[in-house]
This record gives C-alpha cells, structure tokens and sequence, in this order.
C-alpha cells in the first residue's frame, strides 16, 4: 500500500492546525511534520500537540523531517540527535528523515564520510531502542547526491533501521530519475512528490505524469508499504493543495 500524505513543509507559514486541516479536507491520510517550523527539534510540547491535532482529525503521524546532518563535533551531533529523536517519540513518529553530511560526494573526504557513516549507525541504534527507523534524504549536495554514493552509504551503514527516502534529483529527466528509483527501490521507504522542471520551477503535479505515474508503479511493485509525500506546491499556494492531493489519489486508486 501506498498511502498519500503531505510534508508540512510545504506550508511553513500556515499554524499545525490549518495544515492539518488541509490534508484532511484534500483527502491524504498521514503528515511528516517539518523539525523546521511546525515541531522543533526537542520542543516535545509542540511534538505531542502536533501529534493530537493529527489524530483528533483522522490522520496519522508519517515521519518526523529533521535538518539533523550529523556535522560538527561529536558533543554537538549527539545532543542534537538527542533532542530529534526526543521530539520522534513524542510525535509518535515511525521513521526520522536525516540528511547525509552539507557536501557532496565527491567534495566529502573519506575520512568525513566514514565519520557521518558511524554517526548515522549510532544514532540508528538510539533511534531502534526506540522503536523509530531512519531515512536518509535523497538529495543533493550531501552523500546521497548521486546513486552509486547512496547505495554504497547505505551499505556502509549496515544498519537495519537506516531506509532512504527518493524524489526526482533537480533537474533529471524523466528516464535518469526512474533509473536511481529502480536501482534503489528495495531500500525506499518514502517518496517526496512534487512536478519541478526546470530546476526548481514549481509546476503542477500532472505536468510530470509521466514520471509519477511509472515511480508509483515502481514503488507498488516492490510489494511494501510507503508514504507518498506531497511536498511543494506552485507558489507555496495552500489553496492548491486540494487540487494536487486529488492528482495523486488518482494515480494511486485512492
């Protein structure tokens, strides 16, 4: 099963409880609450109230988005880590998306890359204890900016609670992007969904059907669950939302 959610993000300037709102009204069925605006990292108060709001209109908690990119010194990375994997919890989150490193692949060295490997191991293991899994954003300038590099992390990593997430890399046709999907699939847990071509001109969802359409069929042939997160929309526009969340149920019989 695929089910349908929205990234609070996509709304930073609209209070938890309009958010909420808006995807129950646009139909979706779960929220990844942003660590940015709407549930800060260690704000365990907004973490729990978030997570009412989400129950008391039918919804359910899909992940918890951190900015929690494991640099700095180890003192910094671990209080840090702490206080997202606290507000996690109290959000009641199943899964917290991480971001691999501030730089690229081939800007990282080896030796800061084998230092965010075992940051993200330890911090999966924190993250198990706690019945709460991993996800790595798919994105560029960090170590997931290019598949080879995500897929070699991943196995670096070798922890059983560390899945990525995927979204079409900025500018990538559609045929490249479905590539990375397919080479990464079995290791997908969520997918970030938005139409931007070229570079980060927002577009409506239907003007890339034909990557959705045949990512969503990927994705579903895998045989797992997944959340398919609506995460921006043309001009940041609220009132678009329902529109957008109507394209993707469609393309997944919902």
């Amino acid at each position: 099963m695929i089910r349908p959610g929205l990234c609070s993000v996509t709304f930073r300037d609209l209070d938890p409880a309009t958010v909420v709102r808006r995807a129950a009204a646009a139909g979706l069925a779960c929220i990844e609450w942003g660590g940015d605006v709407h549930v800060p990292a260690g704000d365990v108060l907004a973490a729990r109230r978030a997570l009412q709001l989400t129950r008391e209109a039918g919804l359910e908690v899909a992940s918890y988005g951190s900015y929690l990119r494991f640099v700095g010194s180890d003192a910094e990375v671990a209080a840090q880590a702490e206080a997202v994997l606290r507000s996690a919890e109290a959000l009641g989150a199943p899964r917290v998306r991480v971001w691999a490193g501030d730089a690229g692949s081939a800007e990282t060295s080896a030796a800061d890359r084998a230092r965010i490997v075992e940051r993200i191991r330890t911090t999966a293991d924190a993250a198990a204890s706690r019945g709460i899994d991993l996800g790595l954003e798919f994105h560029g300038g960090t170590l997931t900016d290019e598949i080879g590099s995500t897929l070699s992390l991943l196995t670096e990593i070798g922890h059983e609670a560390v899945w990525t997430y995927w979204q079409p890399h900025q500018d990538m046709p559609d045929e490249a992007a479905l590539e990375t999907l397919l080479r990464v699939r079995d290791q997908v847990s969520t997918i970030h969904v938005f139409s931007w071509w070229p570079g980060s001109e927002r577009l409506p969802l239907e003007a890339r059907a034909g990557l959705w359409t045949q990512a969503l069929a990927m994705v579903e042939a895998s045989g797992r669950d997944h959340d398919a997160l609506l995460e921006f929309v043309p001009g940041d526009d609220p009132a678009l939302l329902a529109q957008e969340a109507e394209t993707l149920r469609t393309w997944l019989g919902r």
